[in-house]
């Protein structure tokens, strides 16, 4: 488990260090502080799957990639959150990018109702957010009869300007992205109404449910 971990080329160091300050050549103002490299090396449990998506824009822009491009991952994600019927501390992400030239939202609520409506979820809405790497944002919500609610299952957007631009990614071409809770999805498909019995090991229950 090592305390540092390694940074890419120096000239996207630099580069993603001036858009942290002062917005590089993004168009953002930034967010104005002084960015440290030594905060930038430490290692910690990730909290959300954008590591690994980050990891294949800076393989597209040193390899030269033409769009389209579709990447997609399931790993385990950490978070700092109160476990209740709803929220896990530790739970897997699937999340999705599509590098594209003028891929729009509308591109985007296509892919994620298609998505949950293949595997059976018709009612399928998609409301304002606020994520941190998109712009604009969209929270993703499935109404689960159950509980007689609209359930949250994840989050997407378009990658601003000041996450694309260090790795060369600049208009027409934008970046669609989306991050979704499988455990959530499971909760649902197995007619649960507490994500946490996913984990108790209810062994009637698990000798009832076909896999």
């Amino acid at each position: 488990n090592p305390k540092v971990s390694k940074l890419p080329e120096k000239d996207r160091v630099l580069a993603v260090k001036k858009t942290h300050e002062n917005g590089g050549d993004s168009g953002s103002l930034g967010w104005g502080y002084k960015w440290d490299e030594a905060i930038a090396k430490k290692t910690l449990l990730r909290t959300h799957t954008t590591a690994t998506t980050i990891r294949r824009l800076a393989e597209y822009y040193r390899n030269n990639e033409v769009p389209p491009i579709k990447v997609f991952s399931i790993d385990r994600v950490f978070r700092n959150e109160k476990v209740d019927k709803s929220h896990l501390a530790e739970f897997t992400q699937i999340e999705g990018i599509v590098i594209g030239e003028r891929v729009t939202l509308c591109d985007l609520i296509g892919v994620i109702t298609e998505f949950y409506r293949k595997i059976g979820f018709e009612k399928v809405i998609t409301r304002p957010g606020f994520f941190p790497y998109t712009e604009p944002s969209m929270e993703i919500a499935v109404y689960y009869d159950k509980l007689n609610e609209w359930l949250e299952m994840g989050g997407s957007g378009i990658f601003r300007p000041e996450v694309t631009y260090p790795w060369g990614i600049k208009n027409p071409i934008r970046v669609l992205a989306w991050g979704l809770g499988l455990e959530r999805l499971a909760m649902l498909k197995f007619g649960r109404s507490d994500i946490r019995d996913l984990y108790i090991n209810p062994i009637k229950w698990l000798r009832q449910e076909s896999y």
